[in-house]
């Protein structure tokens, strides 16, 4: 340091150019920055995703989600596999340990996806991997409509043109559908008209699929010409369709389709729908960008495309977005800004005022923005994100400290110099660096030392405070580099010489009151000490009531309703009731806009069942809010209007991006999740409704459900073997039979320029229109004898699963809670004693407790290590500076009085305690122990000086009055905005800015009067006892001499 500090004043134009290039590549990097929100929280994860159409739940799970479960275990890194079986749908998630990379993740998976393809039956559906997005991925969402335009229509129109063109913005990865009516090509047979025929289902599913191809015949030279030979007959009309031959009747008549069906383009059997303002049926498209990509830039360009697209689309139909992520990130980056901005305001005011010097306070200022470019830097190659964790923990107090003690001693020493020429001038300032270069080094090291055990976090929580770490550590690092370099070079430009600068008003005034506080706490230490000690206590007391939680929830501005209902509910009941819940909604004020998601979308990265809805209620900022004036009042209104209008539905009120994190990380999309493991779900069903009634019992529990298994209606056609055989039919004529009762059978595509529709055979509508009829349906034998369905099979009325839910290839049920008005922590407690008492499980059965609580688990006791490896280091490091452990220890008390300020602090304002509360501890214990290393080695070294002790800790608190205040108020004014900002993005600060200014206000307070009180003491007891130690040598000594004489 000291040969930096040397070649930056030897170099100085040199210096100045390296400066600017510090500041344009820190500009660059901050400009290309990824903003966002929040870190992202999702682990690495791939899912796999299955339609079929044809197969039930526990179909679903038997035939395709067993097979790729039984393919994916053991696959390296890969820490937790979990799956979803629902009607036609097979959702199977792999989640991998953090820092795999994605993209090998991707690849493994893939190497054995094609393993369990073989296992699955090709009519059972084709396991694709999802796409490449994360929680974070919902970017931008938006609905399609237009007066006159069908469902079918628009959800056409946003597939192969809307969607098509968004894909192709850079980042982009997918456009996801919800709503609307899927397009097919629908060939409609009449069982009665086939009979008089005499024809087979069979026989039409082979012509229409040998009736709908191309050709090609390679190519001819002719005439030095190459002519391609290329034979069609692909299907592009209803016309088409209906002219193809299915066979001849006497005579060698045709028997054309449209003899036997009527044909026309119909939508498929829909699993979900998309409702918008109470007002009917709507399609939503929602963008997901790619894993990693800046949200700020892949929006911006999401929504110059949408203007674009919106110019070429037919007259009338119109994209409204009601959920744009910018307005999110910008909130909260503005929340960030406002607070930084604060901070360095308060931090700079400060300055001036404890330095008394413009100029001086101008060039400490300056190693705020200069230190933030190098963090900047930093983070772009770090591949960090801006968002409130990263950025919003920075205290731009810490960042001056190096300069702070830089430029007053360079202060001091031009102060007494009075010399102008430049030789001159340059060798008091690099004497004035060298002199205090070593312990500012020091300064900074501690602070960066205690951040760097939060590196070794894992986890969610290592997600959330890893990049808040190494971004305080580059720009800690940043300003220690300033410090040495720019500092000293600014100095030895602008500060001016030899004019007297005392002390400020401030610092005079301050002294006056210290020091006979200093002086009755030196004649009277039992009290301080005694008070010191109780504080402690008492904060150890109240700290023990505090409530515990994982991390403040972030507010977003907007609500997320989950709606649930009777598992048998038919698709148009629910949207029925979601267009109700939907009026309800928008009658209150501060609504918006309503949208609601109702079962799953195209690519079903939600699985869910057309029971479940998601209702996006976008409401107005804060201070418009006329209903109520918080979020917990605003959902009981809400809900208890809901329950009023639409009887017979269960609603959960979350955020958007909170549902997301919780259903990718934990699975469940509730605070707190209680998983039974079983074999029969039957049991896990009753057990899990005992937990529900157990858990309804806890002060704090809201929105209570348990998973939907059971309870789907089911017709089921069971082949008689005997029958078909007495018959001569076979187990597929009667399977076809009925799979062409509604879902129809897929026999080709239908080809409209770029588009593709499948082509459908079913049986026409009035052929069903009721249960009980089904088993009239006429099957022809080979024999030309017609055999009701009923002959063959038998049809019984019955209920079954409606969701298979795996976890660790062991079926499980969840009971989801979200917690209001109580911390995660004692509610959780209170919970497990309630359950463990009413709860009594059969044997083969396991209950977990997940969600929330199961991070906050994973957090302490990853915590229980980093704290004890911190405190450890500061403690050696004092060692190592002072030689000894006598002066490391009495400095290492600042730690329990800065413990009890942030304890106290936390209870005054009524947080609980969180990993933002404990991080916040872990940065207060290094500027703490800081303040109590520069008053100790100043006692010391006036001690060396000749001074007696007495004088010399008088005089040296005396004499670090300043810089010790200086260090702890611009550390808790850099806080302050954030303690006390209400706007989007604070809750998360809050505990942490609050722990740390009530830790420094109270560590400082102490340093000053209790830690001279011990200084003295302890020092006077060492000398007493190497005095008496001495003493009773020197009588063994006269003893001896005695005994010789």
């Amino acid at each position: 340091m000291d040969r930096l500090l040397a070649l930056t004043l030897r170099y100085r134009f040199f210096t100045l150019v390296a400066l600017l290039v510090v500041i344009a590549t820190g500009l660059w990097s901050f400009a290309h920055l990824t903003i966002d929100a929040v870190p992202d929280l999702t682990p690495v994860q791939v899912q796999i995703l299955t339609r079929s159409p044809a197969l039930g739940p526990v179909e679903v799970e038997q035939f395709v989600t067993f097979p790729i479960e039984a393919s994916l275990s053991g696959l390296p890194s890969m820490r937790e596999l979990r799956s979803v079986s629902r009607y036609g749908l097979s959702a199977v998630t792999a989640i991998f340990e953090d820092g795999t990379d994605i993209y090998r993740a991707r690849q493994l998976v893939a190497e054995r996806l094609a393993r369990a393809i073989e296992r699955i039956p090709t009519e059972y559906g084709r396991p694709v991997m999802g796409p490449l997005t994360t929680g974070l991925g919902e970017v931008y969402q938006f609905t399609l409509h237009g007066p006159g335009y069908s469902a079918m229509a628009l959800r056409t129109l946003l597939e192969w043109e809307v969607g098509m063109r968004l894909r192709t913005v850079p980042g982009v990865v997918e456009v996801n559908i919800w709503g609307g009516e899927p397009q097919q090509f629908h060939v409609m047979i009449d069982p009665a008209k086939l009979l008089s025929y005499k024809l087979s289902l069979r026989q039409v599913f082979e012509a229409l699929e040998r009736n709908n191809a191309i050709a090609g015949g390679g190519y001819i030279e002719h005439q030095r010409e190459q002519l391609l030979i290329r034979g069609e007959a692909l299907v592009t009309q209803i016309a088409d369709l209906a002219k193809i031959v299915v066979s001849h009747g006497s005579g060698g008549v045709p028997i054309y389709i449209a003899n036997l069906a009527e044909i026309k383009e119909a939508s498929a059997l829909r699993i979900g729908a998309a409702t918008a303002m109470g007002e009917g049926e709507t399609v939503i498209g929602m963008v997901q960008m790619l894993a990693g990509e800046n949200a700020q830039r892949v929006v911006t360009q999401v929504k110059a495309r949408v203007q674009e697209i919106q110019k070429t689309l037919p007259p009338g139909v119109v994209i409204t977005p009601y959920y744009d992520r910018t307005l999110f990130v910008s909130q909260v980056i503005h929340t960030v800004r406002n607070n930084l901005l604060e901070g360095g305001l308060l931090v700079i005011a400060v300055l001036f005022l404890f330095l008394g010097d413009f100029r001086a306070g101008l060039i400490v200022a300056s190693a705020i923005p200069l230190s933030m470019l190098i963090a900047f830097t930093g983070m772009m190659h770090a591949g960090l994100s801006g968002n409130l964790m990263s950025l919003g923990a920075i205290d731009f107090g810490l960042l001056v400290d190096g300069s702070v003690v830089m430029i007053d001693s360079i202060l001091r020493r031009l102060t007494d110099a009075n010399r102008q020429r430049p030789e001159e001038r340059v060798a008091e300032v690099m004497a004035a660096g060298r002199e205090v270069i070593r312990p500012m080094t020091l300064a900074v090291g501690i602070i960066i030392l205690v951040y760097v055990p939060i590196l070794a976090l894992t986890g969610i929580e290592g997600k959330m405070f890893r990049p808040m770490a190494m971004t305080v550590i580059m720009a800690l690092a940043g300003s220690l580099l300033l410090a040495v370099t720019v500092t000293p070079l600014l100095s030895f430009w602008f500060v001016r010489t030899g004019s007297d600068r005392g002390e400020t008003f401030i610092i005079r005034k301050t002294r006056e009151i210290y020091a006979p506080c200093l002086r009755w706490a030196l004649a009277q230490p039992v009290l301080p000490v005694s008070f010191a000690v109780g504080l402690f206590l008492l904060s150890l007391a109240i700290g023990s009531q505090l409530g515990i939680e994982f991390v403040p929830r972030l507010e977003e501005g907007d609500l997320a309703v989950q709606v649930w209902r009777l598992p048998s509910v038919s698709l148009s009941e629910s949207i029925a009731t979601s267009l109700e819940i939907e009026r309800v909604l928008r009658r209150f004020p501060e609504v918006t806009q309503v949208v609601t998601r109702t079962g799953s979308p195209e690519v079903a990265t939600d699985v869910m069942g057309v029971e479940l809805s998601d209702v996006f209620v976008i409401l107005k900022p804060r201070h418009e809010w006329v209903t109520a004036q918080t979020r917990e009042d605003l959902i009981e209104q809400m809900k208890a209007a809901v329950h009023q209008q639409v009887p017979g539905v269960g609603l959960g009120f979350t955020q958007p991006i909170e549902m997301r994190f919780n259903e990718l990380i934990a699975g469940v999309r509730s605070d707190l999740a209680v998983k039974i493991f079983g074999p029969d779900l039957d049991i896990l069903k009753q057990q899990a409704d005992a937990v529900a009634r157990t858990l309804e019992q806890v002060r704090g529990a809201a929105d209570v459900k348990v998973e939907q298994v059971a309870g789907l209606p089911l017709l089921r056609v069971v082949v008689d073997r005997e029958q078909i055989a007495r018959y001569g039919l076979m187990a597929d004529e009667v399977l076809s039979l009925v799979q062409s009762i509604r879902g129809g059978v897929v026999v080709g595509t239908v080809v409209q320029g770029p588009r593709r529709f499948e082509l459908v055979v079913r049986l026409a509508e009035h052929v069903l229109q009721d249960p009980s009829t089904l088993g009239n349906l006429l099957i022809p034998t080979r024999q030309g004898e017609l055999v009701p369905l009923s002959r063959v099979a038998k049809i019984l009325v019955d209920s079954g699963p409606a969701q298979v839910s795996r976890e660790h290839v062991q079926r499980r049920i969840v009971v989801e809670c979200n917690i209001r008005g109580r911390d995660l922590g004692t509610f959780v407690a209170e919970a497990q004693q309630a359950v463990a008492q009413a709860i009594v499980l059969p044997v083969g059965y396991e209950l977990t407790w997940g969600g929330q609580f199961e991070h906050l688990q994973d957090a302490s006791r990853r915590m229980a290590v980093v704290v004890p490896i911190t405190l450890l280091l500061i403690l050696g490091v004092l060692s190592v500076v002072f030689g000894t452990m006598r002066p490391a220890l009495l400095i290492f008390l600042n730690v329990p009085l800065a413990l009890s300020g942030g304890i106290l602090a936390l209870w005054i304002r009524g947080l609980p305690l969180s990993m933002s509360a404990v991080v916040g501890f872990i940065a207060l214990f290094g500027i703490a122990v800081l303040n109590g290393v520069v008053l100790v080695s100043h006692i010391r070294g006036l001690e060396a000086e000749g001074l007696s002790r007495d004088e010399a800790v008088t005089q040296g608190a005396l004499d670090r009055l300043r810089p010790v205040l200086m260090t702890a108020l611009v550390a808790s004014l850099g806080f302050l905005p954030m303690a006390v900002a209400t706007s989007m993005g604070a809750e998360v600060q809050r505990p942490l800015a609050t722990v740390v200014i009530g830790g420094l206000i109270s560590s400082t307070a102490l340093t000053l009067i209790v830690l001279p009180v011990l200084y003295r003491w302890i020092e006077q007891r060492v000398e007493q006892r190497a005095g008496d130690v001495k003493g009773q040598a020197a009588n063994s000594s006269l003893s001896e001499k005695v005994a010789l004489l």
